[in-house]
């Protein structure tokens, strides 16, 4: 026999068709919980991953990693600022940019929005507004002409197309004897673009940068500058180092400081979310200890008869914790496999049940991703099937002492 008589009546214990067969469905159960609730733990932690991957995309396709801005909200020499920066070895690209704010007038329809005025050339460099249009493109944004370029969600509220006239209204007012009357300029829509996140596809439009500062009569200022830098997560650090050359008094921001709250907020989620999840991964666990107790009560007779022909404490332990074991090593296996396969393909399984059902799980202008997004990481999946290892095996601890301590002359009594 190549193995251990004690692995051998475990495993048997396991496939065994016992007369109880409570005790048989018992353990069936432990071992589906188990698999369930790794599965589980597995498809929610791909899914914030996914959530967090997507975040920081999206966002970085509409926003500049970092930005620089003049003090009173105006840069009087952008030009000399984009040379400063770009020649600091770690800035990619610089472009300038003119930001306000606006209310959109068409037919009885109309929104409040951010409007950004761009070089569209040099913001292809910067963000990437270009590989998300839905229609046109950003080099229709010429300057004199007045075109603008809007989110599909900001389309549809105004419920304007291409080639349709939107009527940008100012909160700054001409002084006439009439009155203060507001300052409007007719745009014409010549593209629409979607990122997927309801915060920007509602809310921000793109007009050219000379168009922005006629608008809001800057003359040859900007609002700022804004970067892009070879490593991400040392934008603030760069960011810093282009305002100190530059000398003056600046504004400095970065993308991890616009939107902290949305990262932060997502870390604090994920990490409950694993707490909570690995309760239930202990709870089905836990379930071997009730059917290790129940086996050992129903297996009283043949725990007797080994130790009488000689098996000693040890053996018996080793016996009841093969079979806790295997239980507990099916149902990790089985959890890992599904919760692997789901994760993998949890979009185009959500797209079906979307489709089937006529409903939308996920609402954009509630969750600012209208997808549901997914990303496996094997170090998740590794730190959770070992934690179901653990536990399983810690759970195959006292029932196994239980049975070690049967006296055989007691279980034999009554036989």
């Amino acid at each position: 026999m190549s193995r251990s008589f004690e692995t051998w009546i475990g495993s048997r214990y396991v496939r065994s068709r016992s007369q109880n067969s409570f005790v048989s469905l018992i353990s069936a159960i432990s071992m589906l919980g188990i698999a369930i609730a790794v599965m589980v733990l597995i498809v929610v932690m791909s899914v914030v991953n996914g959530f967090e991957r997507e975040l920081k995309d999206r966002l970085l396709s509409m926003t500049a990693h970092a930005s620089v801005e003049g003090v009173e909200g105006q840069l009087a020499d952008p030009e000399a600022m984009i040379a400063l920066a770009e020649r600091n070895p770690r800035v990619r690209a610089a472009a300038p940019y003119v930001d306000g704010q606006a209310l959109l007038v068409h037919a009885t329809e109309l929104s409040g929005a951010e409007i950004r005025g761009i070089d569209p050339v040099r913001e292809n460099e910067v963000s990437g507004v270009a590989g998300v249009m839905q229609s046109g493109t950003l080099d229709d944004l010429e300057a004199g002409r007045f075109n603008i370029v809007l989110g599909v969600e900001l389309a549809d509220a105004l419920g304007v197309g291409i080639g349709d006239k939107v009527t940008v209204t100012l909160a700054e007012g001409i002084v006439s004897p009439a009155g203060v009357i507001p300052r409007t300029k007719r745009f014409t829509v010549s593209g629409t673009y979607r990122v997927g996140m309801y915060e920007f596809d509602r809310r921000l439009a793109f007009i050219h940068i000379r168009d922005a500062e006629r608008l809001y009569r800057m003359g040859n200022s900007v609002s700022g500058v804004r970067l892009a830098v070879t490593e991400i997560y040392a934008a603030p650090e760069i960011v810093r180092e282009v305002a100190r050359e530059h000398g003056e008094v600046l504004l400095v921001s970065d993308w991890t400081r616009v939107h902290v709250n949305f990262f932060r907020s997502i870390q604090i989620t994920k990490s409950i979310l694993f707490v909570i999840l690995l309760m239930v991964v202990a709870v089905a666990a836990f379930n071997i200890v009730s059917t290790l107790v129940m086996v050992v009560k129903d297996k009283q007779s043949d725990i007797a008869i080994l130790r009488t022909v000689g098996a000693r404490p040890s053996s018996i332990l080793k016996v009841f914790i093969t079979q806790g074991s295997i239980i507990g090593i099916a149902g990790t296996l089985a959890g890992v496999l599904f919760g692997v396969l789901i994760a993998l393909n949890l979009e185009p399984i959500v797209g079906f049940f979307e489709a089937a059902l006529g409903i939308k799980f996920l609402a954009a202008d509630v969750y600012f991703i209208s997808d549901l997004p997914s990303e496996l990481r094997i170090p998740d999946v590794l730190k959770i099937a070992s934690i179901a290892l653990v536990l399983a095996l810690i759970s195959t601890l006292y029932p196994a002492w239980v049975a070690a301590q049967t006296a055989p002359a007691e279980a034999l009594r009554y036989d």
